[in-house]
């Protein structure tokens, strides 16, 4: 009766006096990190929400240019510094 009912089994064991754990104890050392992919090693990620089509758009645009989302974004955002008066920063990302 007790088996589907893990609050009713411990329960059960404290009534007959077992001190057996209904769980296992979990491990208090955290899983190990997985290491930065060399191609990541000192850059910060930039990330935002948008429309799904704004997505496919960029992906389309990628493809027919022979180039990556990630070098389009670098692109606009050294457009947006240059606009802003800034110094363009993202290429050669």
């Amino acid at each position: 009766m007790a088996k589907g009912n893990t609050l009713q089994a411990m329960l059960d064991r404290a009534k007959v006096g077992d001190d057996t754990p209904a769980t296992p104890t979990l491990s208090a050392t955290p899983p190990p990190a997985k290491p930065a992919q060399a191609g990541r090693q000192g850059t910060k990620l930039i990330g935002g929400h948008f429309a799904p089509e704004v997505s496919t758009q960029l992906r389309i645009l990628a493809a027919e240019e022979g180039t990556t989302v990630q070098n389009l974004l670098g692109e606009a955002l050294d457009d947006l510094f240059v606009k802003k008066g800034r110094t363009r920063v993202a290429r050669g990302v």
